[in-house]
């Protein structure tokens, strides 16, 4: 633990020197970022986030312009061992940060019912919807579905996938053109790969099956996080990404323009990425402040046009390949933030979802 806050205060302090306020421009799971106030630091409020740095940036840097007196410092850990320090620290009653954010809303269910948070009313949670509100202690902030990723210029029209059922029928049809050339993540290492996948099997069991099955076949290629995948297709060594988070892939193919983002249309899981204030933390009332302004209006927006992307209610963003509406169109299935995620998080359940996907394929190492 001493060597991991050792190496965070290292990255820190070479960030300081670049600039007071520069960001890098891609974060690393586990690096910690501090935003310094505008004005004079009156208080510091410490987000642990499975979430990347740079999807928070422009929420971070526009609460501040109305709370100028706050530092922000950002941790930015993968879900798994955002969940396992959590966890820990609430075992041991020691405070852990003033927030949590995370895309493994299950993980963050699994806190809460173990009486690791505490609840949180106001006039923005109650705009929240219900399938994104849990006993006002998980709060979902973001819509986002999970998308086919491709490379345009390595993938030709006519193989596209546009559902679950095409990768499935495409791999079996061009097996030696794709082997090695698709990634998803690896549901033993990454928490929202093994939600999305869970909710996927329970969505359309045979037809995930089927998924599965060519995966092993085409020798898939697993990798623990977004950047990963996304990076893999950039350089290119893989053609086609399965389960990507929208807003990571949308990113993505605005800095490069033959990353193609596809809806699937059969349907698309929607992911509402959850934040949490643990029972003891030490600024509950800053992280109240904080989670209002995520929920706001204003907030919102900014998600909308700078950090996430997708929302409820509006237009998909330009040039992604899907319906107009994802809930109107009846494709976009909501993953509800409530106790049936705990199923997920079932001890037995869990290792035996994981032992049955692993038998299928053995995933390949970075």
């Amino acid at each position: 633990m001493i060597a991991r806050y050792a190496l965070r205060s290292v990255l820190l302090l070479g960030a300081s020197l670049l600039a007071a306020r520069a960001l890098p421009a891609f974060a690393l799971e586990g690096e910690q970022t501090v935003f310094p106030a505008i004005a004079t630091e009156q208080v510091r409020l410490v987000i642990n986030g499975a979430t990347d740095v740079d999807a928070m940036k422009p929420l971070i840097l526009d609460f501040q312009q109305i709370a100028p007196e706050v530092s922000v410092e950002f941790n930015d850990y993968v879900t798994n061992d955002l969940f396992r320090e959590a966890e820990n620290a609430c075992l041991s009653r020691t405070p852990y940060g003033d927030l949590l954010l995370s895309s493994s809303v299950d993980q963050l269910v699994k806190l809460a019912n173990d009486g690791c948070a505490q609840d949180h009313r106001s006039p923005e949670t109650e705009r929240v919807a219900d399938w994104a509100n849990w006993r006002d202690e998980v709060f979902g902030f973001t819509f986002e579905p999970a998308v086919i990723v491709y490379d345009g210029k390595r993938v030709p029209p006519e193989d596209v996938p546009r559902s679950h059922v095409e990768i499935a029928e495409l791999l079996r049809a061009k097996p030696d053109v794709y082997r090695n050339r698709i990634g998803t993540y690896d549901v033993r290492a990454s928490g929202i790969g093994y939600l999305l996948a869970f909710h996927d099997a329970l969505q359309a069991p045979t037809t995930y099956g089927r998924l599965l099955e060519s995966f092993s076949r085409a020798d898939v290629v697993t990798r623990c996080c977004n950047s990963e995948v996304l990076g893999e297709i950039a350089n290119g060594r893989l053609r086609i990404a399965y389960n990507v988070l929208g807003s990571y892939a949308y990113a993505a193919s605005r800095r490069n323009a033959d990353l193609r983002v596809v809806i699937p249309r059969d349907y698309a899981l929607i992911l509402s990425r959850g934040a949490l204030i643990p029972e003891l933390a030490p600024n509950p009332d800053l992280a109240k402040r904080f989670l209002d302004y995520l929920l706001s209006q204003r907030g919102q927006k900014v998600a909308r046009e700078k950090a996430f992307f997708f929302s409820e209610g509006t237009p998909l963003p330009p040039d992604v390949d899907g319906p107009m509406s994802l809930i109107e169109s009846g494709i976009g299935r909501p993953i509800r933030i409530g106790p049936a995620l705990l199923a997920a998080q079932d001890q037995a359940t869990r290792d035996r979802f994981i032992a049955n996907w692993s038998s299928l394929f053995s995933p390949n190492k970075p």
